[in-house]
């Protein structure tokens, strides 16, 4: 791989992440890459502007943090195939990420250089908010696709999951969301909101709502309630091709928030609808590891009962 440009992103309340984004960015220009550094956060996105002045797309962007500024990069560099290396520098679980330990020393760039890694292609959703009338839906013949839209408003992005929840928590806690996938209605959720995620994200909010884990290997979209009222409201897994629309019901003060990742994303009202589906894009992550073992990391960061014993099998 070619390192000419880089982008060096690092987590922005993070003193150690700061620090080596610099050691980063000294070892990168000592071998000839230009190096562009900037901070991400909770309220500091860098992506648009960087995007928005880049005259050429950088080779490669070395993130530094945890899964969360994992998760900002890559719902902005996923469209664009920029292959992300993530780091674990002052971030906590770390699904994503590679332990700090792989940046001692300096034959991190010439192994990256030599093309000595693989690129793991990660499954991302893309959300399609539709505000149009009954009336303009119907003289459209449906529902919106991705080519139907341009403002960034409208059009969303994530790696791990979307969620729905309402929005004015003095009116109500929950909210009523029809679910609608390949054109057939399945089932109207009355609880405190509706998880779509992603496989690499079921270690995550869906996992604590009581969904399963998927493998990243597998590409699939998990939906699952969050504390519905009905027991019949169940986790389901369908198809990654399959188009989910979840409508809002109720009266108009009953607003429903469209989280992607965690991150606000947008508002929606009843009678508007918000369309999920696989993401033409994969996001392109970077693993330095010779043998990646994704039930070695569970172990180790669920705190499995083999990561208790340091990794040694039982006998039995």
């Amino acid at each position: 791989m070619r390192l000419d440009l880089v982008w060096v992103i690092y987590r922005a309340d993070s003193p150690p992440a700061q620090r080596e984004a610099r050691q980063c960015a000294k070892e990168l220009k000592a071998i000839g890459s230009t190096v562009v550094t900037a901070m991400s956060g909770a309220r500091v996105n860098p992506f648009p502007g960087l995007l928005a002045v880049a005259d050429t797309l950088p080779d490669l962007a070395v993130v530094l943090g945890g899964d969360g500024t994992v998760l900002g990069a890559a719902r902005h560099l996923a469209v664009h195939d920029i292959p992300i290396l993530s780091i674990n520098v002052g971030g906590h679980l770390g699904f994503l990420t590679h332990d700090r330990r792989v940046l001692r020393g300096d034959e991190i760039w010439s192994r990256i250089r030599q093309d000595q890694f693989a690129i793991e292609r990660r499954m991302m959703l893309e959300a399609m908010v539709d505000r149009r009338t009954a009336e303009e839906r119907a003289a459209a013949g449906g529902a919106i696709s991705a080519s139907d839209l341009e403002d960034d408003d409208l059009h969303h992005w994530a790696l791990n999951d979307f969620y729905l929840r309402a929005y004015r928590d003095e009116i109500s806690p929950t909210c009523t969301l029809e679910l609608e996938i390949d054109g057939e209605v399945v089932d109207q959720v009355r609880g405190d909101g509706l998880i779509l995620a992603t496989p690499t994200g079921s270690t995550g909010y869906v996992m604590a709502a009581g969904g399963p884990i998927l493998h990243p290997g597998i590409d699939a979209i998990i939906i699952s309630p969050i504390c519905p009222m009905s027991l019949s409201s169940r986790t389901v897994v369908v198809p990654p091709r399959s188009r989910l629309v979840i409508w809002p019901l109720g009266d108009p003060g009953h607003q429903v928030k469209l989280w992607k990742d965690g991150a606000g994303g947008t508002v929606l009202e009843p009678g508007e609808c918000c369309v999920v589906q696989q993401a033409r894009h994969h996001a392109l992550m970077l693993q330095l590891n010779q043998s990646p073992s994704y039930y070695r990391t569970l172990t180790q960061k669920l705190h499995w009962a083999g990561s208790l014993t340091a990794g040694q099998p039982s006998h039995n």
